[in-house]
């Protein structure tokens, strides 16, 4: 049985080796505290049998909130589109009344695509289910070069060279990545019959919607939906002058 002396001393410790930002810092214990309870409560939501997964997942929590909440403390004037809610451990901006990304053209996305695919390059990606609609952080860990195909570590296979950027399927053939960090958030509605994905070209309004969690119904703009700590992370990888893959993580 674990003292109530140990559990205080194993939070502060939480706090306090990370770095140059301790927990005389306000703002970073506020974040890493919002971060910690959120993903926490959704871990306890995970149907899985995959034990080893789930300690996976909670061993390198720690890791990815310090990484999370340093950002935001240090970094967040690099977003030039977004401010930083301490309280939620989450970013937010003025939401547009319709979600951005719904009448892209396509050409231009696929002439994006063929001249930026990297390896780890975050990318938007449109879903459309019965639900509503949202816009997704998502990574490319995969690309057939002499087909243009593009690989999604969570939304799979886009064929950018057949213009196929559309795809539908159901919420039960959402991927959870390899590393197991994905909890499929959208998707809880076990009455949800079909899922709508559309890659998008980023572009700033696009992007900070997504950042924000910002979600709409088929009418008007609806309450934002909290990210998990795997899109945070993508999210302070976020090169905000262009989108492209930035050479420090080429």
């Amino acid at each position: 049985m674990t003292s109530e002396n140990s559990s205080s001393r194993s939070q502060a410790g939480f706090f306090s080796e990370s770095g140059e930002l301790g927990g005389s810092h306000a703002q970073f214990t506020e974040i890493c505290t919002a971060l910690y309870e959120r993903e926490l409560l959704a871990l306890s939501h995970v149907n899985t049998v995959n034990v080893s997964i789930l300690k996976r997942r909670i061993g390198g929590l720690p890791y990815h909130v310090r990484s999370v909440a340093r950002f935001m403390v240090t970094q967040a004037q690099s977003f030039p589109t977004l401010k930083v809610d301490t309280h939620n451990g989450s970013w937010y901006s003025k939401q547009p009344s319709k979600c951005p990304g719904l009448n892209q053209d396509n050409q231009k996305c696929i002439q994006w695509y063929k001249k930026n695919t990297n390896y780890g390059l975050v990318v938007p990606v449109l879903i459309q289910n019965i639900e509503g609609i949202a816009v997704e952080l998502d990574s490319i860990d995969m690309f057939r070069e002499h087909t243009n195909e593009i690989h999604l570590n969570k939304y799979g296979w886009f064929n950018v060279g057949e213009d196929q950027l559309t795809k539908t399927t159901t919420s039960d053939n959402i991927v959870i990545p390899k590393n197991g960090d994905v909890i499929p958030d959208l998707y809880s509605s076990s009455t949800l019959s079909s899922v709508t994905l559309t890659l998008l070209k980023p572009t700033k309004a696009i992007m900070s919607s997504a950042c924000c969690g910002h979600m709409w119904n088929y009418k008007t703009k609806t309450s934002p939906r909290s990210l998990s700590i795997r899109e945070m992370r993508l999210s302070t990888q976020l090169n905000w002058k262009n989108f492209t893959l930035s050479p420090k993580n080429r």
